[in-house]
């Protein structure tokens, strides 16, 4: 079929890249000039197949009362008269129970597990390289209170099947040999060894040029202002270039995607949740760490990345607003120098990015109302995580096979 991908970023791309395969003729749209170079382009650097948890979870609504008034808090609401906004944390709430955050979390891992395995295979048959590194992720627990509470992931993990390992001060050491400068500061951890780390930036625009070699076309530059629907089916675009055809169409917008689909009277409560990170260059490598460090207290990663460290997280609530505030970075230094120290942060670059977040935390992929129009949106904070196995997903529904996992509970239908 004739297909167009909206959205160059990550979804985007895996998913072109795999449409391509499977033999369909593909066009990628985009705005901007060249591939991830939104909420792709200096994300925290975690594959995290096993540390992926929904932000809805029980005891948030509390936990976000307190962030409110911390100075580094790991949250940040600014809130105004937005519906869309205003419902969606509505949901959100709704998610924090007991019963619903165990839902969410096994669809979480059941697709991230998927992914683990696409992406193996993925770069088995591309040998692209982007700083990766095979040695987990660590969540760093300040607290007996937090190590306690990790509980109910260790849970979920049991029962899909993750492996992980839970570590008290020394075995946090042995994984993260730096973190022997700060011993004090730590009580224990959640290991997830199967988790990796990489540059989500190279990955993409590498990934980009073999899509091209298979004959995808990136038009670049380019707006989507309508999708054009008759009597019930796609027919093609319509962006400030003129009208493109397709037979089929994948919206991969992230935050953007439920504007497009309003209009055609398609609810899609994904909102913009922005994130932030520093990309710090190392200097002393004794000091670094080796793979992925989740700061609990803050919910900030600390991911090595090559010859760089890469501090990224927090949450604010604000709307479609990408502006920088130095409040932010000097919550990332704080996490990273109070954990890493002899780092200098005075080098590092500062980055912002909309990561396109559902209330239950948990992506939509696959058909809508509309024949012919496919979603691959919502992936939150897990973009990059679940960006391979998504893209399986989407050229298995779009080509109307059977996944090789059971997509139904991700798709848009869900939400009535």
């Amino acid at each position: 079929m004739k297909v167009i991908v909206l959205g160059a970023g990550i979804v985007g791309v895996t998913s072109a890249y795999q449409l391509a395969k499977a033999g369909h003729e593909v066009t990628v749209a985009d705005r901007q000039s060249a591939p991830a170079l939104e909420t792709s382009f200096a994300n925290a650097g975690e594959v995290s197949f096993g540390y992926c948890s929904p932000w809805a979870a029980p005891g948030i609504p509390m936990k976000a009362m307190k962030w409110l008034f911390m100075k580094h808090a790991p949250l940040i609401l600014r809130p105004k008269f937005d519906v869309a906004m205003l419902s969606w944390m509505a949901r959100m709430l709704s998610n924090c129970t007991s019963e619903r955050y165990a839902i969410n979390k096994s669809r979480m891992l059941h697709l991230a597990d998927y992914s683990r395995i696409a992406l193996a295979e993925l770069r088995a048959e591309t040998s692209i390289a982007y700083d990766e590194r095979m040695q987990g992720t660590l969540q760093l627990f300040r607290t007996q209170q937090q190590l306690d509470a990790s509980a109910k992931d260790v849970k979920a993990l049991a029962a899909d099947g993750i492996p992980y390992e839970v570590l008290d001060r020394d075995g946090c050491i042995r994984v993260e040999p730096a973190l022997k400068l700060v011993r004090d500061k730590i009580v224990g951890g959640l290991l997830t060894p199967k988790d990796e780390t990489g540059d989500c930036f190279k990955f993409t625009n590498a990934l980009a040029a073999k899509a091209e070699a298979l004959g995808v076309r990136f038009t670049y530059g380019t707006t989507i202002k309508a999708l054009d629907v008759e009597e019930g089916r796609m027919r093609g675009i319509i962006t400030d270039r003129g009208r493109m055809d397709a037979e089929a169409v994948v919206v991969a917008l992230g935050s953007y995607s439920p504007l497009l689909l309003k209009p055609l009277g398609i609810g899609l409560p994904v909102y913009p949740v922005k994130g932030y990170s520093l990309t710090i260059p190392i200097s002393d490598v004794s000091r670094a760490p080796e793979s992925t460090v989740m700061d609990e207290t803050y919910k900030i990663a600390i991911t090595r990345l090559g010859d760089r460290i890469r501090v990224g997280g927090m949450a604010e609530i604000s709307g479609y607003t990408n502006d920088l505030g130095l409040a932010r970075r000097s919550t990332l230094e704080h996490s990273v120098t109070d954990l890493f120290p002899g780092g200098d942060v005075s080098k590092a670059s500062f980055w912002s990015g909309l990561r396109p977040m559902t209330p239950d935390g948990t992506p939509v992929i696959g058909p809508t109302k509309i024949k012919g129009l496919f979603l691959n949106t919502g992936h939150g904070t897990l973009g990059w995580t679940m960006s391979t196995g998504s893209a399986r997903l989407i050229s298995d529904l779009v080509g109307g096979r059977t996944p090789d996992i059971d997509a139904r509970d991700l798709a848009v239908s869900r939400y009535g």
